[in-house]
C-alpha cells in the first residue's frame, strides 16, 4: 500500500532532521523531509497517471527519453506542459536488451570458478598487486610503442590504472558496492540482473520525483513476453514491408564474441562504422643494392616468388595512383608477410590489418582465407627489413619504386604501409623531399641516392588555382619546411583533397579529361577488375567490445535493415527537413541528423550473444538492442493495459486486460496499432482492444523524445526509419521532435572515481535533496555541448529554497499591506510589470528546452526583481502592495514547479492554496508595458552611477541636487533619427556598416567614435524595449519618477536632502562642466 501523508512511510520516519546540525545539513534535511513527504502524496493520489481522454488531441503530450542527465530535461519539460493544460504522459522503462548484462555475468561467473565464493583475488597481497600493476603499465606502453614506433615510450598509468587507482576491475568488486555480499553470487545468471536492478531504479526515480505513470513501466526481452511480442510483431511486419533482408555484410565485428559489435555493445568507440579503403598491391621485386636487411625477403622470395609477394598499402584515393613515386614503411614498425588463400598471394601488413582481412570477403562471398578469422603469417619483419626494398607499382609512371622511411605511420590505421603521391599528398611531398634535401638523414637508414634523387613528382590532377601539383603548391604557400609541421600539413591535406575531389580534373590515364568524383569510382573498379588492387574494411576509429575484444570490421551472414534504400531515406529526410512536422531544438543536432540519413545504410539488426527477443522466422539470432527500441513509445500507450503496475517483468497473472501474451499476434498489434479490421478469432475482450487501440491514437505522435547526442547517428535516426516504416501511409503518426543534450560534467572536470566527483543520482539526492539537485541540473546547461553540473550551486540552492519558503509563506499571510488600485505606486507597477515578463520569457524558455535561460529569467530575475521591490518598500518607510506580493509569490511558486516540484507543492500549500502545484496553471501574464520596463531600467541604471558620483562629492555634505535632462545635443538627435529611418521592424543586417559610412562624413574623429558607441549602445536598448528607444525625447519624465522615489534615493545613497533639478526648465546656475555630464536617460548628482 503506498504511503500517505497522514501516515509518515518507513523512510520519513528514519530521516532525522537535526536543528542543530552543521551548516546546510538541516536545510538540506529539511527539504528531504518535505520531499518525501510529498512523493507519498503523489503516489496516494497517483497524480501522474494520464489516460486517454474523450476531449480531443489537441491536450496530449507524450515523452519519451534517455539516461539520468537527459531525463531532466523530459522531467522539466513535462511539468511545464501540465502547466499549460496539457494531458501529460511521461512514462519510464528499463532498457535490458544486448550484451552488457550478459557479458558481466559471465565475468562474474568466471572469477567464481577461478576464485570462489567470496573470491580471494591475487591481488590482495601487496606485492602480487604491484607486480600486475607494472604488468599493465608495461603493457599499454609497449603497444604504445608499437602503434607509434617510439621504442623510447615511457611507462605509467594506464588510463584504467589511473580510473580505478589499481587498474584490475572485478566483477565481484563491483557489485560488492551495489548489493549484500551474499547475494552476489547469484548474479552470474543474467536474467537475475534484470528481476533485481529495475525495481530499484523506479525508487531512485521516485525520489527524484520525476513524475512517471509508472502502471506503464517494463523491462525488455523475452523475459517480458508482452514486450516479446511486440517486438517480434514489429519485426514481421518490417519483414512484410522488404525492410529486412539476408546476407554477407561487412559490420564493426568482435572476433572474440563471435559476433557484430553494435554501438550499445562497445565499451570504446560508440558511433564508429566501417570505413572503406583500398589495398593497392605493390610487387616486391629482387632486392638490388646487396643490403643484408634483406636476407629474409630474398628466402622469402625464393619460397614465394612465383605466387607474387606484395606490399599492401590502405588508400582511399585509388585514382592518384598515376603519381607513385615510393612507399613508404614505419622504420620501427612490425610487419608480417601472410598468405592469401583467395590469391595464391602474399601479403605484407601489420598483424592487426592482417586480421582484419582474414575476416573479409575477397569475391563471391568468398573470404581471403580459408578459416574465417585466422591467417597464416610465413615471415615478419620490421620496417627497417623492409626499407630500400625494390617495388612494381600498378599504374605508376616508374617501373619501379622503394620502400621508404615515415616516421609519422600510425600502425593502428590501416596496414602500417604508406604508398607516396607526392603530387597530391602533402605530407608525401615533405616525406621525399626531405630525404632528397638531406643525404645525412636517408644515409641513417641507407637510403642510397638513387632511391630517392631520380623521382620527380608526378603530375596527375588539375586543380583550378592550384595547378597540377596541389600539394606542392600548399605546402610552398603555408611555408611548410618540414615533414614535423603536423598542423600547418593538416590544413595542407584537408584542403588539397577536398578541392582534388571536387573540383580536380585528371591528366592521366584512361580517364584523363574526367572530374575525380566520376573518375574515382571507375578506377577502382577498373584495378580491382585487374588483379591490382583489393577492398578492405577497418572501423573509422578504434572500437572495444565490452569483453575488451579490439573489433575489426568482418563480412558476415546476417538479417539487416535496408536503410538505405532511397524511397525509405528520402521519407526520413522529407520528414526531418520540415520544420512544421519535425523540431530538433538545435541547428547542430539537425545537421547531424541530415548527415546521418545521408550516411546510413545496411544495418546488422541480429546478435548471436546476448539478451533480447529471438527473431520470429529465424530463432538462432537475438534482435540486437539498437533495433528493439525503436518503436517502444508505442508499447508506452498500452503498457498499463497490458502490464500495469508492479509487474516490470510481464506476468500474465498481472494483467489489468486480463490479457495472455500467447493471444498478441500479428493481427491483434495491426488492429491496435496498423488501424486494421479487429481480428475475428482472438481471445481477448473487444473492448479492451478497442481501449488500447483508443490510447494509441490519443497519445500518438510522441511530441518529444530527450536523449543524449552519441545516439542522432544511431538511435534515434533509427527511429524515425522504423516509425515511417511501420506507419508508412500515416507519416502524421511520426515523431514530432527530439532534443540531444551533450554529456555532463561535474565541476567543470569530466566525471571520475579517482577525482571523487562521480554522482550517482540517488546518492546526489541524499547529499543535496532532489529539488537543489534538479535546480543544478537545469543550471548545467542545454545546449548540445557538455553541461557543467555544479556541486557549489546545489548547495546554494539549498540554502536559496529554505530561504525562500521562509519569505514567501510570512509575507503573503503578512497583515498590514497597502491594497486598492488606486493605492499603486510606481515600484508597485514596476515589479508586477517584472513579474508579467518573467512570466511569458520564462515560458518561451521551457517550450524551447532552454532550461538554464528559463531558471535565470524564472527564479533570478524574480529574486533581483523582489529583492528591489522590498528595499524600496523598506527604505520609502512604505508597506508592500498586496496585489504585487501576490502576483509575484504565485508566479514564482508555479514557474520554479518543473525545476523544484516538491518545494512548489510545499509553499503552495503553506500559503493557502487548494490543490496541487503540479496541477496549477501556469501564471497569466498580462503584456509586458515596454514604457514602464524602461522607467524601470531608467532608475535602475541611474542608482548604480548615482552610487558612484556619492562618494566623490565633499566630504560630510548630506544635501545634493539630481540633474536630468528631456535634451539630447543636436549630434545625437541626428544620429537617432538616422537609426529611425533605417528601422523596419528589425534593423538591416548591414547596419553597422551602413552607420560607419554614415558617421565617416564628419571630419572630428573623436565625435565619429562617441556617434559609433551612442548608436551601438542605442540599437541593444530598441532590442530589449522596441524602438521607443530611438525616439529624440525621452516618453516618461525623469523629474517625476525621481521625486516618487525620493526617500529611496535619499536613504540608498546615505543624503538627508535631495532635490531634483530638471536643466529645461530651471533658472538655476548650472556650470558647464556640469552641465556636459546629463543627458536624457543619465542624471548627475550636484
Amino acid at each position: 500500500m503506498a504511503p500517505t501523508a497522514d501516515v509518515p512511510s518507513a523512510e520519513m520516519s528514519n530521516l532525522s532532521v537535526n536543528p542543530t546540525a552543521p551548516k546546510g545539513t538541516a536545510k538540506r534535511d529539511a527539504l528531504r523531509a518535505n520531499e518525501i513527504e510529498i512523493q507519498a502524496l503523489w503516489e496516494q493520489e497517483r497524480v501522474f497517471e494520464a489516460d486517454a481522454a474523450d476531449d480531443g488531441k489537441d491536450q496530449q503530450w507524450p515523452f519519451a527519453f534517455g539516461h539520468a542527465f537527459s531525463l531532466t530535461k523530459s522531467v522539466f519539460r513535462a511539468q511545464f506542459e501540465r502547466h499549460m493544460g496539457k494531458n501529460v504522459l511521461f512514462p519510464f522503462a528499463f532498457h535490458c536488451t544486448g550484451m552488457p548484462i550478459q557479458a558481466a555475468a559471465n565475468k562474474l561467473k568466471g572469477e567464481i570458478e577461478a576464485y570462489g565464493v567470496p573470491p580471494k583475488f591475487p591481488e590482495e597481497d601487496p606485492q602480487v598487486r604491484a607486480k600486475m600493476e607494472a604488468e599493465l603499465a608495461e603493457a599499454a606502453a609497449a603497444k604504445a610503442a608499437k602503434q607509434t614506433g617510439d621504442l623510447k615510450a615511457k611507462g605509467g598509468k594506464t588510463k584504467l590504472v589511473s580510473k580505478t587507482g589499481t587498474g584490475i576491475v572485478r566483477q565481484w568488486n563491483i557489485l560488492a558496492k551495489m548489493v549484500p555480499e551474499e547475494e552476489i553470487p547469484r548474479f552470474v545468471d543474467a536474467l537475475y540482473w534484470l528481476n533485481y536492478f529495475p525495481p530499484i531504479g523506479v525508487e531512485h526515480m521516485k525520489h527524484f520525483g520525476a513524475g512517471v505513470d509508472w502502471r506503464r513501466s517494463f523491462i525488455t526481452t523475452f523475459v517480458n513476453p508482452y514486450y516479446d511480442a511486440f517486438i517480434r510483431w514489429q519485426f514481421n511486419v518490417l519483414r512484410e514491408k522488404g525492410k529486412i533482408l539476408f546476407g554477407k555484410r561487412n559490420n564493426v565485428y568482435s572476433i572474440v564474441d563471435g559476433q557484430v559489435c553494435a554501438d550499445h555493445d562497445r565499451s570504446e568507440g560508440e558511433g564508429v562504422g566501417p570505413q572503406e579503403y583500398v589495398l593497392i598491391k605493390l610487387k616486391v621485386l629482387q632486392p638490388d643494392h646487396g643490403q643484408a636487411r634483406h636476407k629474409k625477403m630474398e628466402a622469402l622470395l625464393e619460397r614465394f616468388g612465383d605466387k607474387g609477394i606484395y606490399l599492401v598499402p590502405a588508400t582511399l584515393r585509388p585514382e592518384t595512383m598515376y603519381g607513385q613515386t615510393n612507399c613508404f614503411v614505419l622504420p620501427e614498425g612490425e610487419y608480417g608477410a601472410y598468405y592469401i588463400d583467395a590469391t595464391d598471394e602474399v601479403f605484407i601488413m601489420s598483424e592487426r590489418s592482417a586480421r582484419g582481412l582474414s575476416c573479409q570477403v575477397h569475391s563471391d562471398d568468398k573470404y581471403f582465407t580459408k578459416d574465417f578469422g585466422k591467417i597464416e603469417c610465413l615471415e615478419k619483419f620490421t620496417g627497417n627489413e623492409l626499407l630500400g626494398l625494390p617495388l612494381k607499382a600498378p599504374n605508376a609512371t616508374y617501373e619501379k619504386v622503394y620502400t621508404l622511411p615515415l616516421l609519422t605511420i600510425k600502425m593502428d590505421k590501416g596496414t602500417g604501409v604508406v604508398t607516396s603521391v607526392p603530387s597530391d599528398a602533402p605530407d608525401d611531398y615533405m616525406a621525399l623531399k626531405t630525404l632528397q634535401d638531406k643525404p645525412d638523414f636517408a644515409a641513417k637508414y641507407d637510403i642510397t641516392p638513387d632511391m630517392v634523387d631520380n623521382y620527380k613528382v608526378v603530375p596527375i590532377i588539375e586543380v583550378e588555382g592550384y595547378g597540377d601539383a596541389s600539394a606542392v603548391f600548399m605546402c610552398e604557400k603555408l611555408n611548410i619546411k618540414s615533414a614535423n609541421d603536423r598542423v600547418k600539413l593538416a590544413q595542407a591535406k584537408d584542403e588539397t583533397y577536398l578541392k582534388g575531389f571536387t573540383s580536380g580534373i585528371m591528366k592521366v590515364g584512361p580517364y584523363a579529361g574526367q572530374k575525380v568524383s566520376d573518375a574515382k569510382p571507375k578506377i577502382k573498379e577498373s584495378m580491382i577488375a585487374a588483379g591490382q588492387a583489393h577492398l578492405y574494411f577497418e572501423p573509422e576509429s578504434r572500437v572495444v567490445s565490452r569483453t575488451n575484444d579490439e573489433c575489426v570490421v568482418a563480412a558476415t551472414d546476417q538479417w539487416y535493415l535496408a536503410y538505405g534504400e532511397e524511397s525509405w531515406t528520402q521519407a526520413v529526410k522529407n520528414h526531418i527537413l520540415d520544420e512544421e512536422k519535425f523540431n530538433s531544438y538545435d541547428p547542430i543536432a539537425q545537421a547531424k541528423y541530415e548527415y546521418t540519413v545521408g550516411w546510413l545504410k545496411e544495418w546488422a539488426c541480429t546478435r548471436q550473444f546476448g539478451l533480447g527477443t529471438y527473431l520470429p522466422w529465424d530463432n538462432q539470432w537475438v534482435i540486437e538492442s539498437l533495433s528493439d527500441s525503436t518503436i517502444y513509445m508505442a508499447y508506452y500507450t498500452i503498457a498499463h493495459i497490458l502490464q500495469g503496475e508492479n509487474n516490470l517483468n510481464g506476468e500474465s497473472s498481472k494483467s489489468p486486460g486480463k490479457i495472455d501474451p500467447a493471444d498478441l499476434t500479428d493481427d491483434v498489434f495491426n488492429y491496435i496499432f496498423r488501424n486494421t479490421p479487429m481480428p475475428a478469432n482472438t481471445n481477448i475482450d473487444p473492448v479492451v482492444l478497442d481501449k488500447c487501440k483508443k490510447e494509441f491514437r490519443y497519445w500518438y505522435p510522441m511530441d518529444l523524445r530527450v536523449s543524449a547526442k552519441d545516439l542522432i547517428p544511431n538511435h534515434l535516426t533509427m527511429a524515425l526509419y522504423n516509425h515511417a516504416a511501420i506507419w508508412d501511409d500515416e507519416p502524421e503518426l511520426w515523431p514530432k521532435g527530439y532534443y540531444t543534450n551533450g554529456h555532463v560534467l561535474v565541476d567543470a572536470e569530466k566525471m571520475s572515481k579517482s577525482k571523487g566527483n562521480f554522482l550517482m543520482m540517488d546518492e546526489t539526492i541524499q547529499n543535496f535533496s532532489a529539488d537543489a539537485t534538479r535546480f543544478a541540473c537545469a543550471d548545467a546547461g542545454d545546449s548540445i555541448e557538455d553541461a557543467n553540473f555544479s556541486r557549489e550551486t546545489a548547495d546554494t540552492a539549498i540554502v536559496s529554497l529554505v530561504n525562500e519558503d521562509e519569505w514567501i509563506t510570512e509575507t503573503y499571510l503578512m497583515e498590514g499591506m497597502r491594497s486598492g488600485e488606486d493605492s499603486l505606486n510606481f515600484m508597485d507597477r514596476v515589479l508586477m510589470n517584472e513579474t508579467n515578463r518573467a512570466i511569458t520569457e520564462t515560458a518561451k524558455c521551457f517550450s524551447a528546452m532552454q532550461f538554464r535561460e528559463g531558471l535565470q529569467k524564472g527564479w533570478y530575475e524574480m529574486l533581483l526583481a523582489r529583492n528591489e521591490y522590498r528595499s524600496f518598500c523598506h527604505d520609502s518607510g512604505i508597506p508592500m502592495h498586496r496585489s504585487a506580493v501576490t502576483k509575484w509569490c504565485e508566479a514564482i511558486i508555479v514557474m520554479i514547479c518543473p525545476i523544484c516540484p516538491h518545494w512548489s507543492e510545499k509553499v503552495w500549500k503553506e500559503i493557502g492554496k487548494a490543490g496541487h502545484a503540479i496541477k496549477a496553471p501556469w501564471p497569466v501574464a498580462e503584456q509586458e508595458d515596454k514604457l514602464l520596463s524602461r522607467q524601470a531600467k531608467f532608475l535602475r541604471d541611474n542608482l548604480k552611477n548615482l552610487r558612484q558620483q556619492v562618494g566623490k562629492g565633499p566630504k560630510g555634505s548630506n544635501s545634493a541636487s539630481l540633474l536630468v535632462t528631456d535634451s539630447y545635443p543636436e549630434w545625437k538627435v541626428n544620429v537617432l533619427l538616422m537609426m529611425q529611418e533605417k528601422y523596419d521592424n528589425g534593423f538591416p543586417t548591414d547596419f553597422m556598416q551602413q552607420l560607419k559610412a554614415w558617421c565617416s562624413n564628419s571630419s572630428d574623429k573623436k565625435l565619429m567614435k562617441n556617434m559609433m558607441q551612442f548608436a551601438s549602445f542605442t540599437k541593444k536598448e530598441v532590442e530589449e524595449v522596441g524602438p521607443i528607444a530611438m525616439e529624440t525625447t525621452l516618453p516618461f519624465d525623469q523629474k517625476a519618477i525621481m521625486e516618487d522615489c525620493i526617500a529611496y534615493f535619499k536613504s540608498q545613497l546615505n543624503l538627508e536632502n535631495i532635490d531634483v533639478v530638471k536643466l529645461d526648465d530651471s533658472t538655476v546656475a548650472v556650470p558647464d562642466r556640469v552641465r556636459e555630464n546629463v543627458v536624457p536617460g543619465k542624471s548627475y548628482l550636484w
